[in-house]
């Protein structure tokens, strides 16, 4: 799970992610119990992508969801894994070395505001708890608007502020009772407290249906999903 902060600044940010990096895969198991799998094999259905298909996984972190992309492209395809943490990125390569026969994956340490990739390249995009972590979401929904094909789509996972009210509370209570808890266990209180004033300044299903709109898309489409605590964002380009 990757965020966007206001008051933060992208060196702040990146190096948060270098720090929680050893830990990562292992609390996002543990916080979601292990529901995050489901999810992201959501976002990889409503990417549309398949066999070749050429992929952005944007914010792709220790590299997860970027490894069930590349069994959907499978071995005539390729998913660029991006991201702008070193150690993050350091991890999901080790993880990836050590499998046999080798996934179709490189990966890329750049910014998701100033991709380093053609216009119209990719036939389908993935994005999982990324879009929270950019200085400026407009500029990142571009970014991806520019980089992918026209016809393809994207999927972005994040969280998701719960319509329903005992839902909201509930999530509130989760994140501050369970997620942060367990993060100071490990020495990590304030890279994991950040999550809940980071989904308060987070747009809304709707409003990121809008951005998303005015970044070009041709059609934007919000799902929530896990009882409205999360939601992907489903964009395709005309």
């Amino acid at each position: 799970m990757n965020e966007s902060r206001s008051t933060a600044t992208a060196s702040e940010i990146r190096d948060l992610f270098d720090r929680i990096a050893p830990v990562y895969d292992q609390l996002n198991n543990w916080l979601s119990l292990g529901q995050h799998w489901v999810w992201k094999l959501m976002a990889i259905k409503w990417s549309c992508v398949g066999s070749g298909s050429i992929c952005l996984d944007l914010c792709c972190g220790s590299g997860d969801l970027a490894q069930l992309l590349a069994r959907q492209v499978g071995v005539t395809g390729r998913v660029y894994g991006v991201d702008f943490s070193p150690a993050q990125l350091a991890i999901a390569k080790a993880r990836v070395s050590q499998l046999y026969p080798p996934l179709p994956i490189s990966w890329v340490e750049a910014d998701a505001l100033n991709l380093p990739f053609e216009d119209n390249y990719f036939d389908g995009a993935t994005m999982g708890y990324g879009l929270r972590n950019v200085t400026d979401i407009p500029l990142c929904l571009r970014e991806i608007y520019r980089t992918l094909k026209p016809g393809a789509k994207a999927a972005i996972l994040d969280f998701n502020r719960p319509q329903q009210l005992p839902m909201r509370a509930f999530q509130e209570w989760y994140l501050e009772n369970i997620v942060v808890p367990r993060a100071k266990a490990l020495g990590l209180t304030e890279e994991y407290a950040y999550i809940a004033p980071s989904l308060e300044r987070f747009p809304t299903g709707s409003q990121q249906v809008g951005l998303a709109l005015k970044a070009g898309f041709a059609s934007a489409t919000h799902y929530p999903i896990a009882a409205g605590m999360m939601g992907v964002l489903v964009v395709s380009k005309a």
